[in-house]
């Protein structure tokens, strides 16, 4: 009588695949004692269907234009990015996974793009990723339009994008995604990692809403995946909604987080901590692994992931030779393609914006502003953006431009409706799809709720162009809750973030051109409703560049200075003629923006404000907050230390002290002293 050796059924390639993914995240969160295994875990087989089976990508160069775009909106999962990074042949090597979540590495703790070679975004705070990748879906749409023609498609590719129920709760995924269904963009495939956790616990204690319903309320496509370990229903959801020609799509993927975890799969334990050495063991043993050394990833596996390079490589040179073709039958378009993807910007640009004279105003900033953006409008076809409902008072509408609308994407004028955060966020997606230079506008007051967006923004460096009008108290008969008083301070608390509040028609076009012309951060205007005079652009061109300049000296050395921005700069100049009756020398200093003075040597700012001239008051309709720098320990600030009211703009500007009387009164009482 023979025996029989009963032997365990060997994994298949999808399963040694899946779980190095699995292993290599809980590896890396393990040896950094910090992180999130839980996600990674639940979506590797998700990801690894995406990136091995149906995403267009070529690792050996990450900028390809043409490739798919992947967004980790619920960035903690960001060991699932750099997993799939290294395994399919990115410019991320295993000693970087090994450095997680260490200073200098290539692997912190959220993907943070133009730090790790084919992160498409920065990621962490929920809901932005989101709407990054509508952003991103809305870019595509517009360069196809704008460029494809019959038989010559060099636009042509989808946007990715995994989220979990944390980014289902935010509101900027409600609102990017009711702006993505209206505007019908099929290109767009989210991704829903459907665990049923959240860090408190099970999602039933705070998320018991039918997401797919809302979703399909939004006019998405809804496709459910029953077993998100099923890799060959993973495959076929994303090829269903990648047939979808007439509407966003949703997978909505039924997970387990921390799959394969004998004591932590389906607990909030497994979210956001390390699972343990010992669970991790145990892990191991359940899924059958066979390495025991932590950060192992075995040839086979190896081998499946780098077929990526290889069709990768296909795939471009397939779209290389087509662009070539499509180069010689249209020349003109092929030379604006390369325009708006590298940016160029023609000798001597600046000079077709407009430049203004006394004789032309009195004219509000926002006025001003809507004709430069005009101007630049068409000497950049790439500029494109809109407003959050509010067009026709931030004067953000490109003139004889249509609309970008569904299934009408050529257009240059976006109307976000009253989604101010998604705006935001949506901006920054554009921007980083490339190929489009995004600007959108609402009030100042409001900027409040695109804050988060405006924060990501500047932390990746995006010059992406916010168009705050309204600015201050002088809104008027609307109130204190629409007048803005904190938010300029709020705005420059913001690191590389360049903020400019222009005095006049002149100031706004030269901030225009420094906000076209940087390239390393976004760029806030902030502009007047109400309308101001222009001055003598004689005094004032170029002073934006600086920062801060003389706009009005005195004779001889001056016994104060009177600093301002935006719309209390013509006040201050009727205060200098009023001190100047009086005999008391005063320079009058117009400080457009603090970060681009900030920029320049002590010598140059110490010339504007010679640390001397002791007395000096600085005049702006928004808290003092900061204003001491520059006003000194002897100075005052004319600025509002409470919100506003309710009555005419300028009743209201009045009662709160901002006239040339005022600053009269102040600088005779200082002097007094």
């Amino acid at each position: 009588m023979s025996s029989q050796t009963n032997t365990p059924p060997q994994p298949t390639i999808d399963d040694l695949c899946i779980n190095t993914i699995r292993t290599l995240s809980m590896d890396a969160v393990q040896k950094a004692n910090s992180g999130h295994p839980g996600a990674p875990m639940g979506l590797a087989p998700a990801g690894y269907v995406l990136w091995t089976r149906v995403m267009k990508h070529n690792p050996r160069n990450p900028d390809w234009p043409d490739r798919d775009r992947f967004v980790l909106s619920g960035g903690h999962a960001s060991m699932l990015l750099y997993s799939l990074l290294h395994l399919t042949g990115y410019d991320l090597s295993l000693e970087e996974i090994r450095n997680f979540r260490q200073w200098g590495s290539k692997t912190p703790g959220h993907p943070e793009y133009g730090h790790t070679p084919g992160v498409e975004t920065t990621t962490g705070p929920l809901g932005q990723g989101f709407a990054n990748a509508v952003g991103m879906a809305m870019a595509e749409r517009h360069l196809a339009a704008c460029f494809n023609r019959p038989e010559h498609e060099i636009v042509d590719h989808y946007t990715y994008v995994m989220c979990g129920d944390g980014d289902m709760m935010e509101g900027v995924t409600s609102e990017a995604a009711s702006l993505a269904g209206h505007m019908k963009l099929s290109k767009l495939i989210c991704l829903y990692d459907d665990n049923g956790i959240c860090i408190e616990g099970s999602t039933g204690c705070t998320f018991t809403e039918n997401v797919a319903q809302r979703f399909q309320a939004y006019d998405w496509q809804v496709i459910t995946v029953e077993d998100g370990n099923d890799p060959d229903a993973v495959e076929k959801a994303l090829l269903a909604a990648r047939a979808e020609t007439g509407k966003p799509s949703l997978i909505m993927l039924r997970t387990n987080i921390a799959y394969g975890s004998p004591n932590k799969q389906d607990t909030a334990d497994a979210h956001g901590a390390p699972l343990g050495e010992e669970e991790v063991r145990l892990t191991k043993a359940a899924l059958g692994w066979k390495e025991k050394e932590p950060f192992a990833i075995p040839k086979k596996a190896l081998d499946a992931f780098r077929t990526c390079l290889k069709t990768g490589e296909k795939a471009e040179a397939g779209w290389k030779t087509a662009y070539r073709k499509y180069a010689r039958q249209h020349p003109e378009l092929a030379d604006r393609w390369v325009n708006a993807l590298t940016r160029f910007m023609p000798k001597g640009w600046e000079a077709g914006l407009p430049r203004f004279k006394p004789e032309d105003g009195p004219m509000a900033t926002r006025a001003a502003s809507g004709k430069v953006l005009n101007a630049a409008a068409a000497i950049f076809p790439s500029l494109m953006g809109g407003s959050a409902d509010l067009a026709p008072s931030n004067k953000t509408h490109i003139n004889g431009s249509p609309e970008f609308r569904q299934n009408s994407y050529d257009g240059r004028n976006i109307r976000f409706g009253v989604r101010e955060f998604a705006m935001g966020a949506i901006m920054s997606g554009m921007f980083l799809h490339g190929g489009v230079r995004p600007y959108g506008g609402t009030f100042l007051v409001f900027s409040d709720y695109m804050r988060p967006a405006v924060r990501l923004a500047a932390l990746m460096k995006l010059p992406v162009v916010y168009v705050f009008t309204h600015d201050s108290v002088a809104v008027g008969e609307d109130g204190p809750t629409h007048q803005p008083v904190e938010h300029l301070a709020a705005l420059r608390a913001i690191p590389n973030l360049t903020v400019i509040r222009p005095a006049d028609a002149t100031e706004t076009s030269d901030a225009w051109c420094k906000a076209i012309a940087t390239n390393d951060s976004p760029v806030a205007l902030i502009l007047s409703r109400q309308k101001l005079p222009i001055l003598d652009a004689k005094q004032t061109t170029g002073g934006v560049e600086k920062g801060g300049y003389v706009l009005a000296d005195c004779k001889g050395k001056p016994r104060i200075l009177l600093i301002a921005t935006g719309a209390e700069v013509h006040i201050t100049l009727k205060a200098q003629a009023i001190l100047a009756g009086k005999g008391i020398a005063a320079r009058v200093v117009s400080m457009p923006s603090w970060e681009l003075f900030e920029a320049h040597s002590t010598e140059f700012k110490n010339r504007i404000l010679p640390p001397a001239v002791k007395h000096r008051i600085a005049v702006e309709a928004g808290i003092p907050m900061g204003w001491e720098r520059y006003a000194g320990p002897n100075g005052k600030v004319i600025g509002m230390d409470g919100f506003g009211a309710s009555a005419p703009g300028g009743t209201v500007l009045e009662k709160f002290g901002f006239t040339a009387e005022k600053i009269v009164a102040t600088a005779l009482g200082m002097l007094e002293k």
